[in-house]
């Protein structure tokens, strides 16, 4: 059996950094990572350095994203997996009607999904000619998930893409346009949400999509 190259040693050391901080890896977040995930020795380490931290290397969205799960339960385990529940239930109805808002602005009949690219300059013209889109961006920006506080739709849109990127929604690849990009985060909240409700047993994923009615397919 070989060993694996300082190369692979340094990837896999950056990689588990970015798991064990809750980053989402996919071919749009992080390309380079993505590929190396895709060679099986490679996620057969990183799981094995997991293991001694009980964690594991999951995949989601047809194995287009990696993420770093609970290998086993205990009562700290549930309590962070609560937590995170929160914090998503939480983002669902700003996320949605943000993804709704972008998808009307666009023209677009297909729901944003890992890949969409976002001109922000466009969205912002199509918006200042749009009242109702307006004040809808008026609506999203100020839930707390955004937090903008201009009047204004450019300090607006500047501020959601700002924390969509935070959030690992959207991407910048380069920083001199204003062109983000969709990661497959979009497409994984609903399967993160289905493995949080299943393994704590709470019953709120039907709650979290009711609250939003029918933006779920959006999701």
């Amino acid at each position: 059996m070989s060993m694996p190259s300082a190369t692979g040693m340094s990837e896999t050391g950056r990689l588990l950094e970015a798991l064990l901080s809750g980053q989402f890896i996919c071919q749009i977040s992080d390309e380079d990572g993505f590929h190396f995930l895709s060679d099986s020795s490679n996620r057969e380490r990183i799981d094995s350095h997991l293991h001694v931290l009980n964690r594991r290397l999951a995949s989601a969205c047809e194995g287009e994203v990696y993420f770093c799960a609970y290998r086993q339960l205990g009562d700290a385990e549930h309590k962070v997996l609560s937590q995170q529940f929160n914090e998503i239930a939480g983002n669902l109805l700003p996320l949605s009607e943000w993804l709704i808002l972008s998808q009307e602005a666009q023209g677009q009949d297909s729901p944003i999904s890992a890949g969409s690219a976002l001109r922000l300059s466009e969205l912002q013209t199509v918006v200042e000619d749009t009242p109702a889109l307006r004040e809808q961006l008026a609506k999203i920006a100020q839930y707390k998930l955004f937090g903008s506080t201009s009047s204004q739709v450019d300090g607006q849109l500047k501020q959601i893409f700002k924390r969509l990127c935070e959030q690992g929604y959207l991407v910048r690849p380069n920083q001199e346009k204003q062109i983000y990009i969709a990661t497959a985060k979009v497409d994984y909240i609903f399967e993160v949400i289905s493995f949080i409700d299943e393994a704590e047993g709470l019953g709120l994923e039907q709650q979290a999509l009711d609250a939003i009615g029918q933006q779920e397919s959006l999701l």
